[in-house]
């Protein structure tokens, strides 16, 4: 499990020093309870059974209640929620009651744009329609369904509980609902082909879901499966590998009328996951929950851990915030570029070399030319789109977005 990076000590009455809400406002709900915990997962999530009391799902809702209210007074009542994400762990190993009641809590400290965009992920084994039925009543508008791949071997390396053949049902009960309804795939597992994942891409596309998610999987030494790769019982991933079938990907979801909006992230138009654009675009959230991550115009901070921790903190009337980080103006231009490149609609020639509205220093604004005509040269800038004022990346610089970030920084 990653470690919470470091950081100044987090003021105990959770304050920041910028309240301003200039910037659109989400909020990210971190359900840490897992029915098992998958072999390749990193993140900061619990089978039900190890915690003991004070950290159970049954109280989960209401022990989310005082930071939300925390959040409420800090931010000053800040602004009406844009959007809502439920992550985990499994969101969905509570029952719907209490993640409709979390919502009502959000709705009634913040209030929810008349919009908003509210989502769940869900485990296909944890939900059948009358559970999202019921988070439809509550105001949810998608669920985003983790189906990983459609090949047996490939699910068992994986560690996942479903079969192939749960997620069309999930998907069937997410359209009866009235639902949006997204999948989540994950590309490169140990003893994946590419015609598996080829299949895996197929069974998505029959689904006809609004929005498709592909991610290539990375083995973190801490985990299960980073175990077993570093013994030889499973060997790790490969970039090539990685390569070659994101450009399926790709291809095959552009085929199918799926538009990339985001490196990963793929949608029918108008389809595109609202709270994912939040965080590319840099947007102000906050993250509720034991070791969720939140940023404030420019102020980071993240919660303690373990979810006793983070309750006993709550429970004294203490923020939960492990730490915090500053940015500074640099850094935050760093972090616009970073971000906001990933994004099918780029960035502005001058992202991070002028304030809004002003001019780019000259010898700044020459050499950001020299180096993007560099990168579009080489193939990872759309030159069109160059000329055009703005830096998107092609397929070739999605696949090395790194490389293109370092060259705009160096």
């Amino acid at each position: 499990m990653a470690d919470l990076p470091d950081g100044e000590d987090a003021p105990r009455d959770g304050r920041l020093d910028d309240v301003s809400m200039e910037r659109p406002l989400s909020a990210y709900v971190h359900v840490p309870f897992c029915q098992v915990r998958c072999g390749y997962c990193d993140f900061n999530t619990y089978t039900s059974n190890e915690l003991g009391a004070g950290a159970t799902p049954r109280e989960y809702d209401t022990q989310l209640l005082g930071e939300i209210a925390l959040a409420g007074t800090v931010l000053e009542g800040g602004r009406p929620l844009q959007t809502v994400f439920f992550g985990g762990g499994t969101p969905t190993f509570l029952q719907a009651s209490q993640l409709a009641h979390i919502l009502g809590v959000l709705d009634l400290v913040f209030g929810l744009e008349e919009a908003a965009e509210v989502t769940t992920e869900a485990n296909p084994e944890t939900v059948d329609g009358d559970y999202l039925h019921t988070l439809k009543e509550a105001g949810f508008t998608r669920v985003s369904i983790g189906m990983q791949s459609a090949v047996p071997h490939v699910l068992a390396t994986l560690d996942r509980l479903h079969t192939p053949a749960r997620v069309p049902l999930v998907r069937d009960w997410a359209r009866d609902a009235g639902l949006s309804a997204s999948l989540d795939l994950i590309y490169g597992t140990p003893g994946e082909s590419l015609d598996d994942w080829r299949l895996s891409l197929s069974e998505a596309i029959a689904m006809e879901p609004d929005h498709i998610s592909a991610y290539g999987l990375g083995i973190e030494p801490g985990t299960k499966m980073g175990q077993q790769v570093k013994r030889g019982l499973l060997p790790d991933t490969d970039p090539d590998d990685l390569a070659a079938k994101y450009e399926i990907a790709d291809s095959m979801l552009s085929a199918a009328g799926y538009a990339w909006y985001e490196v990963s992230n793929w949608a029918k138009p108008g389809h595109e996951a609202r709270h994912n654009i939040a965080y590319w675009r840099n947007d102000n959230w906050w993250g509720f929950g034991p070791g969720a991550h939140s940023h404030i115009n420019g102020t980071r901070f993240w919660n303690v851990k373990h979810p006793r921790a983070w309750s006993a903190r709550l429970q004294a009337g203490e923020s939960p915030a492990a730490a915090r980080e500053i940015l500074s103006p640099r850094e935050r231009a760093e972090e616009d570029i970073m971000l906001g490149i990933r994004l099918a609609e780029g960035l502005p020639l001058t992202a991070g070399i002028a304030k809004p509205g002003q001019a780019p220093a000259r010898a700044a604004l020459a050499k950001r030319r020299h180096v993007t005509m560099l990168l579009a040269s080489d193939g990872l800038l759309q030159p069109h789109r160059l000329a055009e004022g703005r830096m998107v990346l092609t397929l070739k610089g999605r696949l090395l977005a790194d490389t293109v970030i370092r060259s705009l920084w160096e």
